[in-house]
């Protein structure tokens, strides 16, 4: 998947922002590593940037560092699993998934009564899936199915979700690069989600 790039003084002209800032935010890993991209140009070795993540990310920043340290920053938008719970209840009334994400985890935990942030996240990602209209409920559970059982395996969480059909058969796949992928042309791609950015997201909802 080709990424729109934007140089470095692109980033810093567009943003207000300073070099000092900028480093400063990588080396608090408030910015990965891998978004600062090295590129040969005609005047030697250029840093860039994907686009949309970057000014996404810096208007975070902007919008938060008044109510959150950097370190806590950090954990907000780090991809590893937020120490946190909930009751059906509270998912139900702070608006967190959806009714039918929340149909579809019970369907396979009928017990279950706290949801950790592990949990929490297979049902968001259910339910950005179903609120596409291009699954149903019962390809909602093959993503549950497929979290469970191989989310774990992925250093840091860092991986991209990706569903796809061939002759009426569903199949949902977690891989580490969606562009890394090739399908024959009797498969089609319904949609693909990046788990790391889900990830980032579910934790700015759940502040």
């Amino acid at each position: 998947m080709d990424q729109d790039l934007m140089s470095k003084k692109e980033l810093l002209d567009l943003t207000g922002i300073s070099y000092g800032q900028l480093y400063r935010w990588k080396r608090k890993n408030l910015i990965p590593e891998e978004w600062f991209i090295r590129k040969s140009t005609f005047t030697g070795q250029e840093t860039f940037f994907p686009k949309e993540r970057m000014l996404q990310r810096i208007e975070q920043i902007k919008n938060m560092k008044d109510g959150l340290s950097l370190d806590e920053m950090a954990n907000m938008f780090s991809p590893s699993p937020s120490n946190v719970s909930f009751t059906r209840e509270q998912l139900v009334s702070q608006n967190i998934v959806t009714d039918m994400a929340l149909e579809v985890f019970l369907s396979r935990h009928p017990d279950r009564q706290v949801f950790p942030f592990a949990d929490l996240l297979v049902m968001y990602l259910v339910d950005i899936a179903l609120k596409t209209g291009d699954i149903h409920l019962d390809e909602g559970k093959i993503i549950l199915e497929t979290m469970e059982a191989s989310y774990n395996r992925f250093e840091d969480g860092k991986c991209a979700l990706v569903f796809v059909r061939k002759l009426g058969v569903s199949l949902c796949i977690l891989c580490s690069t969606v562009s890394d992928i090739y399908f024959d042309s009797a498969t089609k791609l319904v949609f693909e989600l990046d788990v790391t950015k889900c990830v980032e997201d579910l934790k700015l909802k759940l502040v």
